[in-house]
């Protein structure tokens, strides 16, 4: 990967984990002055044109991430073209991504996790369902794994 690289985070709805990922690492990777494409998306369509849930909103804020001018969308055809990298939160959502991703590009369809260092899990949890505790664990999580990214990014 190098400058200029663009990244997409993707989970089930793009309204808690990967609009967490997008506002985490664009503000972390725009520190360490890396120029970069960041966008986010869903592997389904359930809240498209919504804003990111309010408790990931809630979280993310408390530790200086703006999340609201996202919205949410669905992964498109041509994002396995136009991103470099498509990093999804869960295996769930990776075997739903290589499913609908060409042959040619599916070398660039990961885990985000693979990048962390400290977490101990190779997947960031889903926080919907559950209580605050769980938004600040995927905190920790994306924190962690925004931080490998960047440093494989100062590396290429």
């Amino acid at each position: 990967m190098k400058a200029g690289t663009a990244i997409l985070f993707v989970c089930m709805g793009n309204i808690c984990r990967s609009p967490t990922a997008e506002g985490v690492f664009r503000t972390r990777a725009q520190a360490a002055g890396l120029a970069l494409h960041i966008d986010s998306a869903g592997t389904h369509a359930y809240h498209i044109g919504n804003p990111p849930d309010p408790r990931s909103a809630s979280h993310a804020a408390a530790r200086g991430y703006g999340l609201s001018a996202q919205r949410a969308r669905q992964v498109a055809a041509d994002d396995f073209e136009r991103f470099d990298v498509v990093l999804a939160m869960d295996h769930d959502n990776l075997e739903t991504l290589l499913r609908a991703c060409p042959a040619q590009h599916r070398h660039k369809v990961r885990l985000f996790m693979e990048f962390a260092s400290r977490s101990g899990s190779d997947v960031v949890p889903d926080p919907y369902y559950g209580g605050a505790n769980g938004f600040d664990l995927v905190l920790d999580y994306i924190e962690d794994a925004a931080d490998g990214l960047i440093a494989v990014l100062r590396k290429t």
